[in-house]
């Protein structure tokens, strides 16, 4: 793994690089939740290398990436697509919680994303804000990103159902199933509103990648891979 320095929308992001082995497919961006970095994507990316490149991106705030204070889905929607058509490829993208939500507005709106997974996002509801609160010692993100975005989470904006249906590739949304704090039902309305999504569970909480690698890389390898334009039913 290697480390590239981008451009985002006016500002810089840290893109953590795993090469091909064996390039034959198109190339996976993997946008991480909150708090977390692309390091949390590790041992999915290796074993997404061997026939891709992988890109796992330090979203705004976190990691290596600029801390600029100013956080929003928006901005960092802004910065992925900056990413995306600074090189002009087509990409397969899967976003994780706060990346996934970044990752439906970038896909409704870049003709650079040929598919899309949803890691354990759902359908947005209003919901009674609730103060966070920062945990002690170091952190590896900038605390203002949950206190910028938490509110967009809190109260959706009025776009997000057109956003989802505006999404015109295929997606897949994997639901981390009952004992996730997002409720796999979420998962259920957000794919009857995304036109060409279908949905898998797999039973491990809100980072399923992390808790279950192996069964997350094959549900998103049979994804990627499949032949024709549509998921199977």
């Amino acid at each position: 793994m290697r480390r590239e320095t981008r451009r985002g929308a006016r500002t810089d992001l840290s893109v953590a690089v795993w090469d091909a082995d064996r390039p034959a497919l198109p190339p996976v961006v993997l946008l991480h939740g909150t708090g977390l970095t692309a390091e949390d994507w590790s041992e999915v990316a290796t074993d997404l290398s061997s026939d891709r490149t992988v890109h796992a991106v330090d979203l705004r705030g976190h990691g290596r990436s600029a801390w600029p204070g100013t956080y929003s889905v928006e901005l960092m929607t802004a910065d992925v697509l900056a990413l995306l058509e600074s090189t002009g490829e087509d990409v397969d993208l899967v976003g994780h919680s706060l990346g996934g939500l970044v990752a439906c507005r970038v896909a409704a709106r870049s003709p650079l994303v040929r598919r899309l997974v949803l890691e354990d996002v759902g359908l947005l509801r209003p919901r009674m804000p609730a103060a966070p609160v920062r945990p002690a010692g170091h952190l590896a993100f900038d605390w203002a990103v949950v206190e910028q975005v938490r509110p967009e989470v809190d109260t959706p904006a009025a776009d997000w159902p057109e956003v989802l249906a505006g999404i015109a590739v295929p997606v897949l949304a994997v639901s981390g199933g009952p004992s996730s704090f997002v409720p796999p039902e979420w998962v259920d309305d957000l794919v009857a509103v995304v036109p060409r999504a279908t949905s898998v569970t797999i039973d491990a909480g809100h980072e399923v990648h992390a808790t279950r690698p192996r069964e997350f890389v094959a549900a998103v390898r049979g994804f990627l891979d499949a032949d024709g334009n549509d998921p199977a039913p």
